[in-house]
């Protein structure tokens, strides 16, 4: 592993655990032996990012009780749901990219793999409250040790053009606590954080990449884009 991919491994798990639900502080450790954490990745949620440094990661989160109370008690909210911040964080260091979706699977193999990152994630008590997997891939490889440049980067994407991906159209939002979701009833009228005639959010896997406006055509709605945003504005 190059001192590159160890530093943007480091900084992925400490963005990492800032975003995780848990009743305590979770403290991450360089695992010496991968071989724990494979036994209990065969439950993980997981995802693969793409961009100019692309990497594989997944999370095995013990404590079930924080991500369900994160989730409440609706079933609209999985454990997936839960973490996929998290997972956003992490890979929010490596650049300007796209996180896919995220899944819950078995991911022993990439815990065992030896170009992967292994972290024991800690709680205040020294116990082992859950694992964190990072596999960096530079230049297409595992473990490379340098950068794309943009002109590489539109090339290296052009393998993936035929790749469906989810985009939405925001119109905008708000927080709502568990006990106001779950009373929420028909005809009840929900106040969003952006005015009338505001323009929407078009988002790319959830990924802010344009604004646009709401038209109608043939009876159906439509988004007309007025603004494609800058890789850093989306990222912003």
């Amino acid at each position: 592993m190059t001192v590159l991919t160890s530093t943007l491994s480091s900084d992925a798990v400490a963005a990492l655990v800032r975003q995780l639900p848990s009743a305590s502080t979770l403290t991450p450790v360089v695992a010496k032996d991968g071989r724990a954490a494979a036994l209990a990745a065969t439950s993980a949620v997981s995802a693969s990012f793409v961009g100019a440094t692309a990497a594989d990661v997944a999370i095995v989160l013990f404590d079930a009780q924080a991500v369900a109370a994160a989730a409440g008690e609706a079933t609209l909210v999985s454990a997936v749901d839960v973490l996929r911040p998290a997972l956003e964080a992490a890979t929010g260091v490596l650049g300007s990219g796209v996180l896919g979706d995220a899944v819950e699977a078995d991911a022993s193999a990439l815990f065992s793999d030896k170009a992967t990152a292994v972290f024991e994630l800690t709680s205040e008590g020294g116990n082992t409250a859950g694992w964190f997997a990072i596999r960096i891939r530079e230049s297409g490889t595992v473990g490379g040790a340098a950068r794309l440049s943009n002109d590489e980067v539109v090339g290296k994407l052009g393998r993936i053009n035929n790749v469906e991906m989810a985009l939405t159209v925001e119109l905008g939002r708000t927080r709502m606590s568990v006990r106001d979701v779950l009373g929420l009833e028909p005809g009840a009228v929900i106040e969003l954080d952006r005015s009338a005639g505001a323009p929407a959010d078009i988002l790319l896997n959830g990924r802010l990449i344009a604004h646009g406006e709401i038209v109608v055509v043939d009876q159906d709605y439509a988004v007309r884009i007025t603004t494609i945003l800058d890789v850093a504005d989306g990222v912003a």
